[in-house]
């Protein structure tokens, strides 16, 4: 995501964390890809709306953001200066090499290799630097495994190839992809370090993937069959007449992808109307005059 974060949640900089997080809401409810499938459009505004909260819902990112210190993606702006002034300083140091500078210095590391005794050195081989990389990535990529082009500093850009079940933090090491080494030195290394996005209504906890889900109240009290979101698509489940709030059922291999499959834990959760009509407010008061319990006995005295 190039685009400004504020932009993308229709807000401006000097937005509330409230209004922030009621704006993402809003938002993902409506571009959600389970609201609208086959919507492509709409399921690209929703990653740029995850994304963008990613961002400014947590506030020292948002902070850092702000001064300018990590771009729209969460990636750290280069330094300049810094990587300039380091490496000037570094270049009093008899065996000092440019090589961890590639990417931000101008001059040619191969002809500046060393400040001093150059002559004496000009044949050594080193190996390039490692390079460092942040990445933010989506929550059902991280459960799915995706594929993604990584923009260099220079310009370039590589593929990325991420294994479902990546975690939060973890670190991709793609060899050979960091700085070229020097006087025939192999290549450095590029590390990616993983940042996960939250997701809507999933949450996850190893490989599983949890969900609450809100039911009818007729469907708690007759059962039957209703359609569940897992990361993979939407399936068919089977509600068991007489359902509680907090019953958990199971959909096997529908977690996060990959070997081995996690599972998705469904927690259901009885949603009773916006407006309860006459005809089952008139039902449920004759209901409970002859079929009258407490659910509260066991609990005893407070």
């Amino acid at each position: 995501m190039n685009e400004d974060p504020y932009k993308v949640l229709g807000l401006s900089s000097d937005a509330t964390q409230d209004e922030i997080q009621k704006a993402y809401r809003r938002l993902a409810k409506k571009h959600h890809p389970d609201l609208n499938p086959g919507d492509r459009a709409a399921e690209e505004k929703f990653k740029q709306v995850s994304a963008a909260y990613d961002l400014l819902g947590d506030e020292e990112k948002r902070r850092r953001f702000d001064r300018g210190e990590i771009d729209a993606q969460g990636a750290e702006r280069p330094q300049h200066r810094y990587y300039r002034e380091y490496a000037d300083a570094a270049a009093d140091h008899p065996y000092a090499s440019r090589a961890g500078f590639q990417d931000f210095a101008d001059e040619d590391i191969f002809a500046q290799f060393f400040s001093r005794g150059g002559e004496r050195f000009r044949d050594v081989r080193m190996r390039g630097a490692d390079l460092r990389f942040h990445l933010r990535i989506d929550f059902l990529d991280a459960v799915r495994g995706a594929r993604r082009t990584l923009t260099l500093p220079d310009g370039a850009s590589m593929n990325l190839n991420i294994p479902a079940g990546v975690e939060d933090g973890q670190v991709l090491r793609l060899r050979g992809k960091g700085a070229a080494g020097v006087n025939g030195g192999e290549p450095g290394d590029a590390l990616i370090e993983l940042e996960i996005g939250t997701h809507p209504f999933f949450s996850r906890e190893g490989r599983d993937i949890h969900l609450d889900l809100p039911i009818t109240l007729d469907e708690a009290i007759l059962g039957g069959k209703i359609e569940v979101p897992t990361p993979t698509g939407r399936v068919t489940m089977t509600v068991p007449a007489g359902a509680n709030t907090g019953r958990t059922l199971r959909l096997r291999g529908k977690g996060v992808q990959g070997k081995p499959k996690g599972d998705e834990l469904v927690h259901l959760k009885i949603v009773l109307p916006e407006r309860i009509d006459p005809e089952l407010e008139a039902f449920m008061r004759r209901w409970r005059e002859q079929h009258r319990y407490d659910p509260r006995q066991a609990m005893g005295a407070a």
